[in-house]
This record gives C-alpha cells, sequence and structure tokens, in this order.
C-alpha cells in the first residue's frame, strides 16, 4: 500500500485513509436511496436501480483510486439523474433504455475528449457565467422536485402550484409534509454542527418519524391517492433483479421512434452537465486538500477525467444514470485522506451495500425530500459567482437558472441559456464599442444555432 499508494510521500498514512473513505462514504450514502426513487419514476425497477448504482460507484471510486491515486468517490450525480427520469423519460417521453443509451454515448465521448485536448477546448468555449447558471439552474431543479416528494407544493387550478392544505390532508399530505420540514431542519443543525453523514441521517429518522406516525394513526396509508405503508419489507437481495436493467442500454428494440435533434439535446445536456461538474468538483476539492500545483493545476487530473468517463460508461451498462465525482469527497479530505486508499476503502463499502438492497428501496419518497432540499440548496450556491450586474452575462445566467424549475427541463434551461447569451453579446457587439466587445467562440455559435433549429422543427 505504501508503494502505490505512496503514503508517505502525500503526508498520511493507512489509519487516516481509512476513516476518510468511510467519511466519504457516510455523506454520500444518500444517494443509495435517493437514486431508486428518482429513476423509478422513469419506470425502472428501484431494487435494480439500487444495485446498479453500488456497481457503477465501485466501479467508478475503484478506477479513481487505482489510475489516478485520488480520494475522491464517484456515483450517480443529482440533478442528471433528475434530468434522465423527469425530463428525458417524463417531459420528453422517451423510454429509459434510450436515456442510458445516451448516457453511454456520453461517457465514450467524455473517454476520447479526455485523451485529446478537445475537452480543454470545450470547458473553455462555454463562458463561466452559464457553467454557473446550470449548476445554480439544476440546484432549483432538484429543490422543485423535492418540495413536491415532500408534498409541500401541489398542483391547483386557479394558479398551477400552491401549498399544501395541512387540515384537508392531514392524514396524508398534511403530515407527511411536516415530517418533511422537521428532516429538513435536522439536516442543516447536523450539517451545522458538521456531523459526518448528516444528509444520511436525515433520511433516516425523517423515515423513522413517518413510521411512528403511522404506528400512532397519524399517518393513514391510502394506496389509492399514492400513499403506501412506509415500513420496510424485509427480504434478502434478490440479485436477479440486475438483469432488468443490466446491458438494456443496447435494447435498441425498446428505444421506439428517436428525433435525432432531441437525441443530440438529451446526450449533449448530460455531456455538458458532466464535463463541468465534474472538472468544477475535482479542482474544488483538490484546491481544499492542497492537491493543487504552484499554476493551481491538479497534477493527476486527465487520469481522474478518464476515471469519471469509464465510471459513467459502467453504470449506463448496469442500469443507472451519469456517475460523476462527487463534491461529498470534500469530507473524506477534511478527514485526512489524501489519497486513492480512502477511494478504495469507499468503494467496497458500495460494494457492501448491496446486501442492504430492501432497506433502501423502502425508504418513501417523502422521507428522501429532506436531502433533495438540502442538496438543491448546496448547489444553488454557485448563484453567488454569477456577476449579474453585467447585463450580457447576468440575464443568460437568470434564463439558465429560471427556465430549469418553471419548464420543468435541464436541457431546456441550457438550450435557453447559451441560445439567449450568443444573441444579446452579439447585438451589443454590433451596436457598442469596440473596446467593449465580447467575444463569443464558433462552439458557442454552433450550439445556438442547433437550438433554435430544435424549437423551429420540433
Amino acid at each position: 500500500m505504501e508503494n502505490f499508494f505512496k503514503l508517505k510521500e502525500k503526508g498520511t498514512n493507512v489509519k487516516t485513509e481509512v476513516l476518510g473513505g468511510v467519511t466519504t462514504f457516510m455523506t454520500m450514502a444518500y444517494i443509495l436511496a435517493v437514486n431508486p426513487t428518482i429513476l423509478g419514476n422513469a419506470g425502472m425497477d428501484s431494487e435494480a436501480v439500487l444495485i446498479a448504482t453500488c456497481l457503477a460507484s465501485f466501479v467508478g471510486t475503484m478506477c479513481m483510486a487505482l489510475l489516478a491515486n485520488l480520494p475522491f468517490a464517484l456515483a450517480p450525480g443529482m440533478g442528471l439523474n433528475a434530468f434522465f427520469a423527469f425530463t428525458v423519460c417524463g417531459s420528453m417521453g422517451y423510454p429509459w433504455q434510450l436515456a442510458l443509451f445516451a448516457v453511454f454515448i456520453e461517457g465514450i465521448i467524455f473517454i476520447l475528449l479526455t485523451l485529446t485536448n478537445v475537452r480543454e477546448a470545450i470547458f473553455n468555449a462555454i463562458p463561466m457565467c452559464l457553467k454557473k447558471g446550470v449548476g445554480a439552474g439544476i440546484g432549483l431543479f432538484v429543490a422543485f422536485i423535492g418540495l413536491q416528494d415532500a408534498k409541500l407544493v401541489v398542483h391547483s387550478d386557479s394558479t398551477l402550484l400552491t401549498l399544501v392544505d395541512f387540515t384537508a390532508n392531514w392524514h396524508t399530505m398534511g403530515i407527511v409534509a411536516v415530517v418533511a420540514l422537521i428532516g429538513l431542519v435536522l439536516i442543516a443543525v447536523l450539517e451545522y454542527k458538521k456531523v459526518p453523514g448528516a444528509i444520511l441521517i436525515g433520511i433516516i429518522v425523517t423515515w423513522i418519524l413517518d413510521m411512528i406516525m403511522q404506528a400512532a394513526g397519524v399517518y393513514v396509508p391510502n394506496p389509492k391517492t399514492g400513499f403506501y405503508s412506509v415500513f420496510p419489507s424485509m427480504h434478502l437481495t434478490d440479485f436477479s433483479k440486475l438483469g432488468e436493467t443490466f446491458g438494456q442500454c443496447f435494447n435498441f428494440a425498446a428505444f421506439g421512434k428517436v428525433k435525432i435533434f432531441d437525441f443530440f439535446v438529451i446526450m449533449f445536456s448530460f455531456l455538458f452537465v458532466d464535463i463541468f461538474d465534474t472538472i468544477g468538483t475535482l479542482i474544488g476539492v483538490s484546491d481544499r486538500a492542497g492537491m493543487l500545483d504552484k499554476d493551481g493545476k491538479l497534477p493527476e487530473i486527465k487520469n481522474a477525467l478518464l476515471a469519471d468517463a469509464i465510471a459513467t460508461c459502467a453504470g449506463a451498462v448496469f442500469g443507472t444514470s451519469t456517475t460523476t465525482t462527487y463534491v461529498e469527497s470534500s469530507a473524506g479530505v477534511g478527514a485526512g485522506a489524501r489519497s486513492g486508499l480512502a477511494s478504495v476503502v469507499t468503494g467496497l463499502l458500495f460494494l457492501v451495500a448491496i446486501f442492504f438492497a430492501p432497506i433502501f428501496t423502502s425508504i418513501p419518497g417523502f422521507a428522501i425530500a429532506p436531502a433533495l432540499l438540502y442538496v438543491g440548496f448546496l448547489m444553488l450556491s454557485s448563484v453567488t459567482d454569477i456577476d449579474f450586474s453585467n447585463i450580457r452575462e447576468g440575464l443568460p445566467a437568470f434564463l439558465t437558472v429560471l427556465c430549469m424549475p418553471l419548464m420543468y427541463s435541464i436541457a431546456e434551461g441550457i438550450s435557453i441559456g447559451i441560445i439567449s447569451y450568443v444573441v444579446i453579446n452579439l447585438i451589443c457587439n454590433l451596436l457598442g464599442k469596440k473596446e467593449d466587445k465580447v467575444k463569443i467562440t464558433p462552439l458557442m455559435y454552433v450550439l445556438a444555432v442547433i437550438f433554435v433549429l430544435k424549437y423551429i422543427f420540433l
């Protein structure tokens, strides 16, 4: 271990790395409950998704350990799983098999971009305001889903959406919404006290409170309206369930009729978010760990990106949405982790978690809602880096953030953000002074034209 992971060179030891690996797992294990719930909305079997999530996280995190020797863990990304379920399979109406294929192709392209210098060119071509806007918009989108799962926001004929009527639906929506709010406050307090695994603890405590409410007769299940018993089903993990999703990304017969523009938008959206989210996470966590060189670069970033891309392809084959590097790895880094040994520990814990699949998949969506709200809050924080005083940057970023939740589509937010950026800056360049001109990269023009054509012909 010393020779392979270079522990002394990195100023760490086995005990510290093991502790760091366990800490990272605790902070991101909530995805084991959240991912099956979200992808279940796409028609996928929850237990199969849970097993696929564990396997994808194991493969990706081990690749990070062995290829890059970094203490970063990977799992299916929040926001990307929402795009998968609610946009691709929801509003666009495509089967989840097609969505998995788009994720697989995105992973292949990511690998090719990582092995060349094209990745840097793409990253530099997209203005920073849009990169930040995408992250913030996804945060609002995830939080919006959390509000719905918590039953705090419900449909209204007069205003489209409204606050739940606690008194009229007290034994179903009302009590569920109250418990979800308690769970959110608990997560906030635990995070304030820097308790490892605060989000996972918040999910479990919320679930326990729901079970207590059902046992006391306060929460009354009503399957006809979508409110089921919250007590777990006790059975062993059915490993044969994996067969329902494994390799389904190549089940072309299930794709149906596919519009080429739609597929491009789907695949590009996965790729766009994956690239920028991964790079941002790697740089941010590396900076906290003091791993960046004097030029602010991460020497192992190419192998780290390769590990991320391989994990995405593997995850698609297993049956889950895009697998990406988790910012929660910073918790392990904060505990002292500095090498890939910590990632080995985290990866093995994900593998062990497969045996507890029935427990994780029994957690109701409204118990997971507090976690979605808190993750949305974390992702929205990138909005503070946007210069809203500059109309040429602020307005396109604002439209990106605004359109994702209100149009219920991450892809629409990206499309409108890019189109508005190119149009506003092109006109301002023509009317403004020469010294005030903003450079618009050729790639941005190409993307804007493609998205405009999409709205014209689709």
